[in-house]
């Protein structure tokens, strides 16, 4: 009966040994990935984040998890030593077994709840997925654990002294001026100008916030004939004309379609709310999505086609930040209702900030660079990236075609001059075209 029982245990020992010694490596996949990406936009949609600070929310996780899993690899090179601040990482906890593409993942969730308001709701989003992560292969999950915390810790200290700290007890806009030309708050919120300190922030790629500094706007008058009265009339008469075509106009749908407002006040009888949308960064972000998945494209290119979207969209909104708080110019909403017509209102809601340059053109322009320089130009894609905001998908030829549709909705929105629309595209191209020269990604 002894030896029968002892039999018994060998036999369960060496399939238990056997078993273990059979674990395979945790799989994770391109859409793994994406979706990490897609839960944090999640969570700002939920946060209400601005536009230039989901735009640093984005840039962050990507980095470390790009970092992650280039520190030796044959074919991307590291960012350190590129990105304004960032050394050479120390990586002493991943040798050949390490599953770098987990620990890249751990990397990035880690860095995203440091980020939003709502950090319970990445926290437990990583608890489901460790829970997973530890069933499959504990001994794989903790090697890639280490590893991935190990490269999150550095980035977090390098984002921790960007200033961003610093800015949250900078000074508000000053609304108080005679200067005609000075922005003021907008309907229906009236809120107070957001970021007016942005440019104070350390950049990732560019030499300064000033660096691509546009040229002046056209004079504030409102002189007729002049260049900025004439631009402030084609505002106002282009948007008449497009409310007599109808509700279902091409230029309504457009400027719907790139509105990306996450500060749209909705009235309610004596209640306000937010509808929540995602910001331009999260729509670019969104394209950058579609074209890996379209290309099918790998774990290692997704990473770095993130990577190298969100580095070009932060960089644009400190760049235009500068500029829209060093011209302060005023919105054409507020000048058609205080001398042509107090009952008009721009096709979109006016946003919290001053009118040059355009965000949407600066962070467009930027953003499609990058991605022609990544995906090839004529990359024809169908944009679905709004389905879920009830706004149906359109289709581009290009990315520098989307971005200059982009730029031009905020004309047919009612919301920006027509300087301000061109001089921004031009001014995120410049970007764009920067971070592809300056930073080295490919071996």
């Amino acid at each position: 009966m002894k030896h029968t029982s002892s039999i018994l245990s060998v036999i369960i020992f060496l399939i238990c040994f056997s078993c273990k010694k059979e674990e395979l490596p945790i799989n994770i996949t391109t859409e793994d990935y994406h979706n990490s990406v897609d839960k944090l936009t999640e969570v700002m949609i939920h946060d209400i984040f601005s536009p230039p600070v989901a735009s640093r929310i984005y840039a962050y996780p990507n980095i470390a998890a790009y970092e992650t899993l280039n520190q030796n690899n044959a074919s991307y090179k590291s960012l350190g030593n590129q990105l304004n601040g960032l050394t050479k990482l120390k990586s002493e906890k991943a040798d050949a077994s390490t599953n770098l593409k987990l620990a890249s993942l751990i990397a990035y969730i880690d860095v995203a709840k440091e980020l939003v308001f709502s950090k319970e709701r990445i926290t437990a989003y990583r608890d489901s997925l460790y829970s997973n992560w530890k069933t499959l292969n504990h001994e794989d999950f903790n090697k890639a654990k280490d590893f991935g915390l190990e490269i999150s810790e550095q980035i977090i200290a390098w984002m921790n002294a960007d200033n961003y700290a610093e800015t949250r007890t900078m000074p508000d806009y000053n609304i108080y001026t005679d200067d005609p030309s000075r922005w003021e708050p907008t309907p229906p919120a009236y809120m107070k100008g957001i970021e007016p300190s942005w440019n104070k922030l350390r950049p990732f790629v560019l030499d300064s916030a000033a660096q691509f500094k546009p040229i002046t706007h056209p004079k504030f008058s409102l002189e007729k004939g002049t260049a900025f009265h004439n631009e402030l009339m084609e505002v106002f008469n282009i948007n008449n004309a497009i409310r007599a075509k109808g509700d279902d106009s091409e230029e309504i749908a457009m400027a719907r379609f790139w509105d990306c407002n996450p500060f749209v006040s909705v009235n309610k009888g004596h209640f306000m709310f937010a509808k929540k949308k995602i910001t331009p960064g999260a729509h670019w972000i969104g394209i950058c999505k579609i074209a890996c998945k379209q290309t099918n494209s790998d774990f290692e290119k997704t990473v770095y086609a993130y990577t190298k979207t969100s580095l070009a969209v932060a960089d644009a909104f400190i760049s235009c930040w500068d500029e829209k708080y060093r011209s302060n110019l005023i919105r054409p909403e507020t000048l058609i209702n205080k001398y042509i017509d107090l009952e008009w209102a721009p096709i979109l809601q006016t946003p919290p900030f001053p009118e040059y340059t355009s965000g949407h053109s600066v962070v467009s322009g930027a953003s499609s660079e990058v991605l022609t320089e990544i995906f090839g130009d004529n990359f024809a894609f169908d944009d679905t990236t709004e389905l879920p905001f009830g706004l149906p998908m359109r289709s581009f030829k290009s990315f520098r075609l989307a971005a200059k549709e982009a730029a031009l909705s905020r004309l047919y929105g009612g919301i920006h001059y027509r300087a301000a629309i061109e001089v921004g595209l031009d001014q995120g191209i410049a970007l764009g075209t920067l971070v592809n020269a300056k930073i080295s990604f490919l071996k």
